[in-house]
């Protein structure tokens, strides 16, 4: 009845934690908020504000700010433990982190306690986690009695309460502007339904239980400072999942935990998993574990730490997504989600505390074998570098020194085979070190598997992402190449300054960020031009892509370019060379008609219903917090009613366009014919290709496969034939545009998906294909890889005066796939000087 569905959302409190006493001292959720948890949504400010409270309250509690979201928003972890333990927390802290480091002498481990890190509300739109935070830090904090001053003598619990407070308080938001004083439990009622991008994401649109490895977001890099500063021995991950779901916790499906971890990880995980089953059966919640879920990738929050001598546990909770939703198991309410999220947490709390010397003796001995594995592998090192692009390598270097992994300078040149590796231009990476494991797991690649299926991507080898040269050596080389090792997060390199001219400058497109350095050139109102033949000057060798500023006949006079030179060699880090003549020695001199005028890109991204806000976020970000470089994004829904004049670029990531109508087609044809450039990704170009707005040609993944098959396999049949994430061997044309700043034929791509197109009909148009033998990592079935040899990456249409680039891949993957950037970033700026008889032209034969 209405009335019990109403009462539901007003529960009392022991409705959520023991019925025990507490301190009076320390208000209740419901006295400082004036409603009880569940019966509205938590906004990100109304929770950290309690949460403070709480801190200045309680002696057993204390808080830490590790960083801030885009939107510049806290976010917070509070430090909760008995009050002897607050007084010497240092202390612990230090103890702890000597347990976890194999060069020191183990601790005596009777005295220090387990460290839980318990991290809630990772995605905004799964509500229950960070609203079950706020009671789980209240219960720390106030609750009296013997078993909670045990367990806090025991146990510091860290507690994240949300881990992305942008898209929790943009959630929270839109369930309370919508909720219904008569609640409704139909699952089409608005409040259910978040308009797009949801609640999910941050700020750009980022899934951040997919970043802690990559550590690409300012939240993730925060947290990564947080866990490693204490290394926790359990984390908890609490997440959400579809209404008609019901609990789920670890251990997932066996077959698919990493190679990497060791077994007894698992059982741990396991005997966690009896307190949190014996806590849901106490409270009559069904839930399943074992199955549905797995402990592969290293990037997410209940993986991550299995890398880290911790143990991850993953929650998920049945969604109510609003306050109260029918489902197939009933009626599920707000106060529900909520109370199996503390109750798992409490009963987690209570295994660290039982469990401690297992789990402190655990820690101690992942690293202490992961040392003796090190010392019992041939390969004492990963080198890694690149001769042209200090930037990439640097950045590469900071994702590593963020995990604590051990980076030196290479000391002296070495060559393999034909790559040479130079000093200032490579790095060293020891595998005896004690996060080995670790190293392992961003270096490594893998193509067999115990499992065909995957919950996410199989392959993440970094190195490849960076589209980077390495290897590894042995024992007897790796003293005369270590060098000194790098202490920051970052290489300090010492940039020259650009030396004056009054004729030209030149910007090779060889760094990461030439692309930016050369925005903030043309936002100066300067003209521009790119080399499309290599030539020599000065005695250096200027490779397809140079940007060539002259100095006469500018907005700017000589002085003030040459200032705006040193700006921008200091603000990017690239180096710009002077010209003091057109005339070269070998190949065009400066006046060619080889070197064409470029535009500055003004650009459109298409967003809205049906696009996948993942990869617009992936390029909003790309462009805006990277490249600082100005980017429009218009909804589906608006672009009929926009003029399009104004913007020489647009940009269609994976999605469904099929809201753009006719009249969005014929609007889109004419921009492209009067010389637009359309950058169309993944399901956007099939969209682009089926509206003849490009001639592609699907290339088709044949089968043998006939006969019957058992009902109870259609899962698995089915998961097996998915990419859902593999490095993949393409071959380059370096001197194509959209090659410009590469110099090796082939190059890494990463690859999702099972759409794949044929190379063009016109011998120029393919700019790339993958290689006849193209797995480099990861999962691929046998099938999709035979139709994936020599299918095209990226095809180039022509329509009008306009460009069509298609691309069957992201070439801006979570923001680490650094590798593959330039790609887009050369169609954005070199796409309309690619010569109309290169191009496919649309509505030909």
């Amino acid at each position: 009845c209405f009335i019990c569905q109403l009462s539901a959302q007003t529960p009392a409190l022991t409705y959520y934690l023991p019925d025990i006493k507490y301190d009076d001292d320390i208000p209740t959720p419901e006295s400082y908020l004036g409603y009880q948890i569940g019966e509205w949504h938590l906004s990100h400010d109304q929770q950290l504000a309690y949460l403070r409270l709480l801190a200045d309250r309680s002696p057993r509690v204390t808080l830490t700010e590790y960083a801030q979201t885009f939107e510049r928003r806290p976010l917070i972890y509070l430090t909760i433990t008995s009050e002897k333990n607050q007084k010497r927390l240092p202390e612990l802290q230090e103890a702890h982190l000597a347990a976890s480091d194999p060069s020191k002498e183990a601790p005596d481990f009777t005295d220090i306690p387990a460290v839980v890190y318990q991290g809630f509300a990772i995605h905004g739109n799964e509500p229950s986690a960070g609203n079950a935070a706020v009671l789980v830090a209240y219960y720390l904090a106030a609750a009296k009695g013997r078993e909670v001053e045990r367990l806090l003598d025991e146990v510091i619990i860290l507690l994240d309460p949300c881990l992305n407070p942008d898209g929790f308080h943009r959630f929270s938001t839109w369930a309370n502007m919508h909720k219904n004083q008569r609640l409704t439990g139909d699952p089409v009622e608005r409040e259910y339904n978040e308009v797009w991008p949801r609640g999910r994401t941050n700020h750009y649109w980022f899934d951040l239980n997919r970043d802690w490895l990559l550590v690409q977001m300012p939240e993730s890099q925060g947290r990564i400072r947080a866990f490693q500063s204490w290394k926790p021995n359990v984390l908890t991950d609490h997440h959400e999942m579809g209404a008609n779901a019901t609990f789920f916790f670890m251990p997932g499906v066996p077959e698919r935990t990493h190679p990497i971890t060791p077994k007894r990880n698992q059982e741990l995980t396991g005997k966690i998993a009896t307190f949190n089953q014996a806590a849901l059966d106490d409270i009559g919640s069904l839930y399943y574990s074992g199955e549905g879920f797995d402990d592969y990738y290293y990037g997410k929050g209940s993986t991550y730490p299995d890398g880290n001598g911790c143990i991850g546990i993953l929650y998920e909770q049945a969604s109510s997504r609003g306050h109260y939703q029918k489902t197939e198991n009933g009626d599920l309410t707000f106060p529900f989600t909520i109370r199996n999220q503390v109750v798992t947490a409490l009963s987690t709390q209570k295994a660290a505390k039982e469990l401690r010397p297992e789990l402190l003796d655990y820690q101690r001995e992942f690293y202490v074998t992961g040392l003796q594995e090190a010392q019992q592998d041939q390969r004492k090192a990963y080198i890694f570098g690149d001769p042209h692009d200090a930037s990439r390598v640097d950045e590469l270097v900071s994702i590593l020194r963020q995990h604590q992994i051990e980076v030196y300078e290479l000391a002296e040149q070495y060559r393999d085979g034909k790559t040479v590796y130079a000093p200032g231009k490579a790095f060293v990476v020891p595998t005896e070190q004690k996060q080995y494991r670790l190293v392992r797991a961003a270096f490594e690649t893998l193509t067999t598997f115990e499992d065909s299926i995957f919950y996410d991507v199989s392959s993440w080898t970094l190195p490849l992402a960076f589209n980077l040269d390495y290897t590894t050596i042995d024992a007897a080389t790796l003293p005369r190449l270590q060098g000194d090792a790098v202490e920051g997060l970052r290489v300090l390199r010492k940039l020259q300054e650009p030396e004056s001219s009054e004729y030209a400058y030149l910007l090779p497109w060889d760094d990461y960020y030439a692309p930016k350095a050369l925005y903030q050139i043309q936002q100066k109102g300067l003209r521009t031009k790119v080399a499309t033949r290599n030539f020599l000057l000065n005695g250096k060798s200027y490779s397809y892509g140079t940007i060539m500023v002259p100095v006469q006949n500018q907005k700017l006079n000589a002085e003030e370019i040459y200032s705006l030179m040193e700006t921008v060699t200091r603000t990017t880090g690239v180096a710009i060379d002077f010209a003091d003549t057109g005339l070269t020695p070998t190949g065009i001199d400066l006046g060619s008609r080889d070197f064409d005028a470029l535009k500055q890109p003004k650009t459109l991204l298409l967003v809205g219903q049906g696009v996948s806000p993942y990869e617009a976020g992936e390029v909003w970000h790309l462009l805006d917090a990277r490249f600082d470089m100005e980017i429009v994004k218009v909804d589906m829904d608006r672009f009929n009613r926009i003029d399009l004049g104004k913007y020489n670029r647009i940009v269609m990531v994976d999605g469904s366009y099929g809201s753009l109508g006719d009249r969005g087609v014929k609007k889109l044809k004419t921009w492209v014919s009067e010389g637009g450039v359309l950058v169309a990704l993944k399901r956007a170009a099939q969209w682009a290709n089926s509206k003849g707005l490009a001639n592609l040609k699907v290339k088709k993944t044949t089968t043998n496969e006939k006969g019957r098959r058992p009902y109870a396999k259609i899962g698995a049949d089915r998961g097996s034939e998915v990419i859902g994430g593999a490095i993949f061997n393409a071959q380059l044309d370096i001197t194509h545009p959209i090659a410009y700043g590469y110099h090796k034929a082939q190059m890494p791509v990463f690859r999702r998906g099972t759409f794949f197109f044929e190379p063009s009909k016109n011998a120029y148009a393919t700019p790339m294909v993958y290689t006849d033998d193209p797995l480099i990592s990861g999962y691929i079935k046998p099938k999709n890889l035979e139709t994936l040899k020599g299918s095209a990456t990226i095809v180039v249409n022509g329509m009008g005066s306009g460009r069509v680039i298609c691309m069957a891949d992201n070439p801006n993957f979570r923001a680490f796939w650094y590798g593959t950037n330039k790609l887009f970033l050369n169609a954005l700026f070199f796409g309309d000087i690619i010569s109309s008889s290169a191009t496919e032209r649309i509505g030909t034969d």
